[in-house]
């Protein structure tokens, strides 16, 4: 399911499906992790950081993933570092080089509970993602569900659930980051940021490749 049919004339697709954690410290910085359990690179997390001289850092497992994430986004740094994600009920625990990453997920409100509603069918089509992308943007500021990527590509986001993250702990290189804060001022990435506020959205990611 990670590499999409391809009609004559259209772009290669890619989809990932998997989760994306955004998080604010008090220290100020932002760290957004994306924990891919299929792709088509197999299953991979990779972590992006913003700190707060602006400094944008990728965090990735290997050449390969590296090389395709940073074709899609922007980034001042690369490090290939082993991530390792655990999840142990609402606590997930990352490791990513330098960085120790731990936060704790709360119930759903309603968006979480709207968004586990649409059936998964229909929320992996980029014309869903599409539809969605004006009550997101104004909902959640930042946020985009479709944009321009890097090196001509395009993606859209289906969101199909969405959980708020409580507590937050985190280390970068032995020094405490602090506790969870607003993703503020937003990552910049690529075309969007996640929600201002700290959380965990389940997501199925597609990349239209561009022309070659």
């Amino acid at each position: 399911m990670s590499r999409m049919p391809t009609r004559a004339g259209r772009r290669p697709r890619l989809r990932f499906d998997g989760w994306i954690a955004g998080t604010g410290t008090s220290s100020g910085t932002r760290i957004v992790l994306g924990h891919w359990r299929r792709s088509p690179f197999g299953p991979f997390s990779d972590v992006m950081l913003e700190r707060p001289d602006g400094r944008r850092l990728l965090l990735a497992p290997t050449r390969e993933t590296a090389d395709f994430v940073r074709g899609t986004y922007t980034f001042d740094a690369v490090h290939l570092v082993p991530v390792g994600v655990d999840v142990t009920g609402r606590t997930w625990t990352v490791t990513a080089g330098p960085l120790r990453l731990r936060f704790t997920t709360g119930r759903r409100g309603v968006p979480g509970l709207l968004l586990c509603a649409v059936p998964g069918v229909l929320a992996r089509r980029p014309a869903w993602s599409a539809l969605t992308d004006l009550p997101a943007r104004l909902l959640m500021p930042g946020v985009r569900t479709r944009g321009s990527a890097g090196a001509g590509r395009r993606e859209w986001y289906g969101a199909r659930d969405l959980r708020p993250i409580r507590v937050v702990s985190a280390a970068w290189e032995g020094t405490d980051l602090g506790g969870a804060a607003p993703v503020d001022p937003p990552v910049r990435f690529g075309f969007g940021s996640v929600p201002r506020k700290p959380a965990l959205t389940r997501v199925t990611t597609t990349v239209a490749l561009g022309r070659a």
